[in-house]
Order: structure tokens, then sequence, then C-alpha cells
């Protein structure tokens, strides 16, 4: 099935200095197939772009209706560095970058309300001390 030919196109260009990136849309077509593996994307993306497909980070893929295309986004950072320092951490976890810390849906649940209580300028600091109590559990 993977021998079918991938057409992969970019659109909307554009390099982020401040977050030493480039990023930009991606099309791709796939006429026969049912989706691409973003693995298999990375390494077209790298060559194109002559860079190493680990700095490559896909997300946001939806397939048009009817199948044969699909459309995402794309980031391509300068270095691994700025890659862990600007990369969210669900990420990071799906490139294996980083570790899921499990934690339980109650106690994510308590820490919520707790931030919810707190009116004004204390309702971020609650949050945060609602949070780290959730992390010590």
């Amino acid at each position: 099935m993977s021998d079918q030919s991938v057409v992969v196109k970019t659109r909307k260009f554009m390099k982020n200095p401040l977050l030493s990136r480039r990023q930009m849309i991606v099309d791709i077509i796939h006429p026969g197939r049912a989706n691409v593996s973003k693995s298999e994307l990375q390494g077209v993306i790298g060559g194109m772009h002559k860079t190493d497909s680990k700095l490559v980070v896909l997300f946001g893929f939806r397939t048009k209706f009817g199948g044969g295309k699909s459309t995402g986004f794309c980031v391509i950072y300068d270095n691994e560095d700025a890659l862990l320092k600007f990369e969210p951490k669900h990420r990071l976890v799906r490139l294996g970058l980083a570790e899921k810390k499990e934690r339980s849906r109650k106690a994510i649940k308590e820490a919520k309300n707790k931030g919810k209580k707190v009116r004004g300028t204390g309702a971020s600091i609650a949050k945060h001390k609602a949070k780290r109590a959730a992390q010590a559990d």
C-alpha cells in the first residue's frame, strides 16, 4: 500500500526567528491511500527543507471529505534545544522526547475546581498551587 505516490505541497510558509523555527501548512495528496503516517511525512519534509527529520513536528491533520487529500500544520525547528524549549509538552510526548506524568482524573478535577473558587489576581496563584498539589498526589 505504501508504494503508491504521495504529493506533498507546502503553503503559507513563514520564518519565525523568535521561536527559531519555520512554520507552514502542509497539503498531502494521497489518492488510493487512507492516510500517510507522520513518520513518513517527517522524512519527506525534512528532505525538502534540507534538515534532520527529528526537528520536523507535524500536527493537526484532517483528511478532506471523500479522501485523497489531507491538510495539517508543520513546524521545523533550527536545533533540538529550541524544539525542547518551545514545543508544548504533549507534542514532545508524542515525539518520544518527554515522559507523560500519570495523574488521577480526580486530582486534575479537584485542582481545576480549586482554581475556579478564587477571583481576581489571586486566581492564577491559586491555580498554580492547586496544580502543584495535584502533582504531589
